[in-house]
């Protein structure tokens, strides 16, 4: 990063084209680590696997941490898309966390260089937290809000979502880009990780089809490695561990250069999620900080 805040936004960041194969980590943040915590494992995305972006799940309501977020950011050198978490169980609290977010994008003068989009999350549309016209209401009416700092708005949720409201064209319409929800071990057709790429293309073939050309990133998008009560597949055939976490990771791999031919700058991908400490069995890193397999995964082809 420059020693000092620019005066532009202007040829900040780079070219969504250029935004495709591996971008980075979901990374939990209902833990509310403090600013040590942050920027070692920020710096870690960025100096180890490359990573490029940062993506919140989950909430902290710290007074101060989404500056704490930038701050991290900042100095590991990656970006941030930031999320307004609804939660699962109903209430307005999202609205308190929008407000603040918003406060903070304004009052910290590095915010807009570090937050490349805002979702709104995670899954509102299949949690039917708002209807498709009242979510793409707020989409809109957040839009207006960070005009003047140049941070684009989405909705980060999954194709079958989408489809369950008729299409929700009118999300579609309002969102700047697509942030689609990938997870195919509960797909009623899964089986192992290596044989899930037919129910990845469905999905994100429909997201091509109906999105409009806009960017599209994998957001919420991985493959776990045990099951909870909360991680049961749909299909009895279904295998979660180790080795397939590791193989639908290297499936997407290996799938770089038809990402980079996606209309709209090509699709990029986060691993969902940066450790087993943040969500049981989907870590990258196992609960005591160990690699569970290798992981180097491209960033351009």
């Amino acid at each position: 990063m420059p020693s000092g805040v620019p005066s532009s936004l202007n040829n900040w960041w780079c070219p969504t084209s250029d935004e495709y194969g591996f971008v980075g980590f979901s990374y939990e943040v209902t833990a509310c680590q403090d600013l040590n915590t942050l920027r070692r494992e920020f710096v870690d995305i960025r100096e180890t696997f490359k990573g490029r972006y940062v993506r919140m799940y989950g909430f902290c309501d710290r007074p101060g941490f989404y500056d704490d977020i930038v701050t991290a950011a900042w100095d590991a050198g990656v970006g941030v898309h930031a999320l307004i978490w609804f939660g699962f169980d109903g209430g307005n609290q999202w609205q308190t966390r929008r407000n603040h977010l918003v406060s903070s994008l304004y009052s910290n003068p590095k915010a807009k260089f570090i937050t490349r989009v805002v979702q709104f999350g995670s899954e509102p549309l299949f949690d039917r937290v708002l209807t498709p016209q009242a979510l793409a209401a707020e989409v809109w009416s957040l839009k207006g809000q960070l005009k003047s700092l140049g941070i684009p708005v989405t909705v980060s949720d999954m194709a079958y979502a989408y489809q369950e409201n008729g299409g929700a064209k009118d999300v579609l319409d309002a969102i700047d880009l697509i942030d689609a929800h990938m997870l195919p071990f509960f797909s009623w057709q899964a089986s192992t990780a290596s044989n899930s790429w037919p129910i990845v293309r469905t999905d994100l073939d429909w997201f091509v089809a109906k999105g409009e050309g806009k960017k599209i990133f994998l957001s919420e998008n991985g493959w776990p490695s045990v099951t909870s009560s909360g991680v049961q597949p749909n299909s009895p055939n279904a295998v979660a561990n180790v080795d397939n976490e590791r193989d639908y990771y290297a499936l997407l791999d290996s799938h770089c250069w038809f990402f980079k031919t996606i209309p709209g700058g090509g699709v990029g991908w986060f691993a969902h999620i940066y450790s087993d400490n943040q969500e049981p069995g989907y870590g990258i890193y196992d609960s005591n900080g160990r690699p569970k397999f290798w992981f180097r995964p491209q960033t351009s082809c």
